[in-house]
């Protein structure tokens, strides 16, 4: 074999190798690139959930995302009205905001429900007398940019817009421990 077919075999070597990695990142990029702690908070578009008696259709209400909350520490809650587990957290997801929503603290719980169901989740929000902020992703595009396993799951986002903790299934928001991880980061400078 002589030198120029070497060069030849290499560069189709290369090309082959360089196109399986660029074909496995489109196919498979949060598998291979998963979101992490530390990772800048993706981006979201949900719509706020009418308050119980609204006349206004929730196509007319503007869409909200993680930009809308720059500069605050988010708690950004991914759940479904049929969740059992979300079901058990809810209540210390409110004593969490009846706590620190005063000192900065956003709880931002997006319902992942199929479209139609604004009321059903309203009647959610009313049963649990909850005063945080519950928005509707009806596609469930949320599931895909933070790279969901189930619900519920829930995102502590730091001021600087990165996730500082990420929690698969139900957690008692309002414990010790929850509370002293959220005061550090309300006490933090915005970055």
């Amino acid at each position: 074999m002589n030198t120029r077919t070497q060069w030849a075999v290499i560069g189709g070597v290369v090309a082959v190798l360089g196109l399986s990695l660029w074909f496995a990142s489109v196919k498979l990029g949060d598998e291979l690139f998963p979101l992490a702690i530390g990772a800048e908070a993706p981006g979201f578009s949900a719509v706020p959930v009418p308050e119980s008696g609204a006349t206004a259709p929730v196509a007319a209400t503007a869409a909200k995302s993680i930009d809308d909350y720059k500069g605050s520490v988010v708690l950004l809650n991914i759940w479904r009205t049929d969740c059992a587990p979300c079901r058990i957290e809810m209540p210390s997801m409110q004593r969490l905001h009846e706590q620190l929503a005063a000192k900065g603290l956003k709880i931002v719980a997006v319902s992942i429900d199929d479209p139609g169901l604004e009321r059903k989740i309203q009647a959610f929000a009313d049963e649990y007398k909850l005063t945080f902020e519950i928005l509707h992703d009806a596609p469930a595009r949320i599931r895909q940019q933070y790279q969901t396993t189930g619900v519920p799951e829930t995102f502590i986002v730091g001021r600087d817009g990165r996730i500082r903790r990420r929690i698969i299934g139900s957690d008692d928001w309002s414990s010790a421990s929850n509370i002293a991880f959220i005061e550090r980061l309300l006490a933090e400078p915005a970055g």
